[in-house]
């Protein structure tokens, strides 16, 4: 599946337009490399994503092409979160 409709999906970012603009500005890393909107993503990828002063890290658990809101947080596992980071 493709970065930005993972994102999407899964709830993590509201809207496709806004996850390939976040991935397409360098502020998304696959498995600790630089990813872009059409990157793709499979069961077991760790997505880091930077959220302003945030970084958020998670462990992707399912695929699933469509979901509803409250299974949403079932695709994915938080790793770690980390308020304003010293360095990127």
């Amino acid at each position: 599946m493709r970065l930005d409709k993972f994102l999407k999906v899964s709830r993590l970012i509201k809207r496709r337009t806004v996850a390939k603009d976040v991935s397409d500005q360098g502020r998304i890393w696959i498995n600790g490399k630089e990813a872009k909107a059409s990157s793709t993503v499979k069961v077991g990828d760790e997505l880091l994503i930077q959220f302003g002063q945030k970084r958020v890290t998670v462990r992707i658990e399912r695929i699933v092409e469509t979901t509803r809101k409250d299974e949403a947080a079932e695709m994915y596992t938080v790793i770690r979160e980390e308020s304003n980071p010293s360095s990127l």
